[in-house]
């Protein structure tokens, strides 16, 4: 009889998982927040249905796709790693702009409101960047520095961070004075209101085109498709809006 129970009750167990439907999504650091906040709102709405996602910059996401990496769904910091992938043949559907991101000077000590020129300050000691190799808000960043003519000036001065949640924690905890950071990460919970925030003019650097794509699997995830039809509708406005980004 206990057997016939364990029997049953394993059965059960199988089934519930069979029927959840995982989706499992490789997303830029700068979508922490917001995209928790989307999938909370995701699984509430569609039961049954399991958003499992790894944050980290776009660059290091392309490379674990490269190899191999089991991702149904990829949202990245800019267009270009998307379309990589796309060259690559290891996706299928279009790639496809969600939102336009927005890069912020940040810090937990100094007065940011002067915008770049407070770099120039002696009380800065160190500026937190993310690595512009793999990560396009770290990328925007030197791009803005050399137009303006200051990189050199501040090279010795940066410290890098491995993807830009990395680069906002050094400027958070104060080991940089000041950050480049995602406008998003500046708007997050742990962050809003814990320092001074400068929005840099979108004119000063090459727009932060934010693309989405699926990743070709041996099989169609259907709930993959229907997620990603769900980022791009207007039913994450609000919360797009809420941290900053722009479409």
């Amino acid at each position: 009889m206990r057997k016939s129970i364990l029997l049953i009750a394993l059965l059960l167990i199988s089934i519930t998982i069979c029927a959840q439907k995982v989706v499992k999504v490789a997303a830029a650091a700068n979508l922490r927040s917001v995209f928790t906040g989307i999938i909370n709102k995701y699984e509430k709405e569609n039961p049954g249905v399991k958003i499992d996602v790894t944050f980290g910059s776009s660059g290091s996401l392309v490379q674990q796709i490269l190899n191999g990496a089991s991702y149904d769904f990829f949202m990245a910091a800019d267009k270009n790693f998307p379309l990589k992938l796309q060259e690559k043949g290891v996706t299928y559907g279009k790639v496809t702009t969600y939102v336009y991101g927005k890069l912020a000077l940040w810090s937990s000590t100094i007065d940011v409101n002067k915008g770049i020129s407070v770099l120039k300050e002696d009380a800065v000691k160190r500026i937190a960047i993310a690595k512009p190799e793999t990560a396009p808000y770290g990328d925007r960043a030197v791009e803005l520095l050399k137009k303006q003519g200051l990189f050199n000036d501040f090279q010795t001065k940066i410290i890098y961070g491995d993807n830009i949640s990395a680069a906002a924690q050094y400027a958070f905890t104060g080991n940089a004075e000041v950050g480049f950071i995602a406008l998003s990460l500046a708007m997050a919970p742990e962050m809003l209101g814990k320092g001074k925030c400068y929005v840099i003019p979108q004119s000063m650097y090459t727009p932060i085109e934010q693309a989405c794509v699926l990743i070709k699997k041996s099989t169609r995830n259907l709930a993959a498709e229907k997620l990603m039809k769900y980022v791009l509708s207007k039913s994450c406005d609000s919360l797009w809006d809420k941290y900053g980004y722009s479409k």
